[in-house]
């Protein structure tokens, strides 16, 4: 088996980091596996929600410091450390935490949408205890995660919190028993790809993108993602679905 692996669950897609023997540490070839596996799930209609998870109990222990001196920094151009920070899939994306996510892992998390943790993960930005700083996206997401404070002790003690606290600060959804992180995610992204892929994409860049505009441009540029929603064959087919009380047939248009 190779070092990333793609499993379809109906229109979710699970992508599991497979290096269990490095804690699942990205070294460049594994960063590119990764973008060149997003690049193929964008291209798929079908693909409503991804989960990304990391194999053997550990989701993803940052950057692999003994494959870094051959390859180089485990970045891709546009997409960022592991093919992903920067330019994660167009679609939502749900993490499943079991164990540790340090460094470049946490900021994997960071760049999802939304997270299960097993109740041993543990999230840390260990970088400056090295000399180096969280670049992967990691010192501007996490102060809109977490309250500043919080934020601001993670990234400069470099000490990490657990599943519990991340949780009661909201940056964690759900908590699950140890091994149970991968079960009640696929879960949770079932229950968001049961919806209509129109209207589903279109709001996940809304949010995304939201927090970043001004208040008196926050309605006109949602207009340009909601626009087509509310004009797509979808948005009747809801409406005739609620009125008949059966569930939607979608057809992602």
């Amino acid at each position: 088996m190779g070092d990333v692996l793609l499993e379809r669950r109906g229109h979710v897609a699970v992508i599991t980091v497979n290096r269990p023997h490095r804690r699942n540490a990205i070294n460049r070839a594994t960063a590119e596996t990764i973008a060149e596996t997003i690049t193929a799930l964008d291209a798929d209609a079908a693909v409503r929600v991804v989960v990304l998870t990391g194999a053997g109990g550990t989701f993803c222990a940052g950057m692999d410091l003994r494959d870094f001196p051959e390859q180089g920094r485990p970045s891709v151009p546009g997409r960022g450390f592991a093919g992903f920070v920067q330019a994660p899939p167009r679609t939502p994306v749900v993490a499943a935490v079991e164990g540790w996510a340090l460094g470049g892992g946490f900021e994997m998390v960071l760049a999802c949408d939304l997270v299960v943790a097993a109740e041993d993960a543990r999230f840390g930005l260990p970088e400056v205890t090295r000399g180096l700083a969280a670049r992967g996206g990691g010192a501007f997401r996490l102060p809109r995660r977490l309250p500043y404070a919080l934020a601001m002790e993670l990234v400069l003690t470099g000490q990490p919190i657990d599943a519990a606290r991340a949780a009661g600060h909201g940056l964690v959804n759900r908590v699950t028993p140890s091994g149970g992180a991968l079960a009640a995610a696929v879960e949770l992204a079932q229950a968001v790809a049961a919806n209509a892929p129109l209207a589903v994409a279109a709001s996940v860049q809304v949010v995304r993108r939201g927090p970043d505009w001004p208040d008196d441009e926050g309605f006109t540029r949602q207009d340009e993602w909601f626009d087509p929603v509310f004009a797509s064959a979808d948005a009747a087919e809801g409406a005739r679905a609620f009125a008949e009380r059966r569930t939607p047939d979608w057809a992602g248009r």
